[in-house]
């Protein structure tokens, strides 16, 4: 299987491939994860591209950069990730730069590991030497795709009655001054 990151400018030339994906996490009924592919609306796909990467954050939020993962073979859109650039104080608690999602339907085939993997050179390229990923204790999947890519258990802290695992990851050649704006 090779899986290949789309970053969201080139999301239009998926339109089929995101809206199935989208559609089967919807009918499942569960949270779609990362939180940036179900912001706005999938169905006005050209305004559903525009907003997928906040340029401009509103107050808040930070910027960030979405990807698709695409399974090659198949054509398949297998997952999402998404990078904030930089941490605010709610993400440096509880978000991190990378929130990751494997469509319901692929689970447990090993995809998660790998998107982490190919986003760690995004991060490097936005100038993060040190990424910040989080998960509820209880997501074992999860859990084990951050430590399969190198993931450092810092701390456990609970947040809304959820106890949510803080692990940091060195990806290197980054600027450590990026990793946490303050409001």
């Amino acid at each position: 299987m090779t899986l290949r990151l789309i970053p969201a400018s080139q999301a239009p030339a998926y339109q089929q491939a995101i809206t199935d994906m989208i559609g089967e996490w919807q009918q499942t009924g569960e949270k779609i994860i990362p939180y940036a592919i179900r912001r706005h609306d999938v169905h006005d796909f050209a305004a559903y591209c525009e907003a997928l990467d906040l340029k401009n954050p509103p107050e808040g939020m930070v910027s960030d950069s979405t990807f698709f993962c695409l399974e090659e073979e198949t054509g398949q859109m297998v997952g999402a990730v998404n990078i904030r650039h930089w941490l605010n104080d709610a993400l440096l608690l509880n978000g991190g730069h990378i929130g990751d999602g494997v469509r319901p339907s692929r689970r447990r085939e090993g995809i998660a590991t790998r998107m982490i993997a190919l986003a760690l050179p995004e991060c490097r390229k936005l100038g993060i030497s040190k990424v910040l990923m989080v998960c509820d204790r209880e997501n074992t999947g999860s859990r084990r795709s951050i430590e399969n890519n190198g993931g450092v258990l810092e701390n456990e802290v609970l947040v809304d009655g959820v106890w949510e695992r803080r692990y940091w990851m060195a990806v290197g050649d980054g600027v450590d001054d990026k990793q946490v704006q303050r409001a």
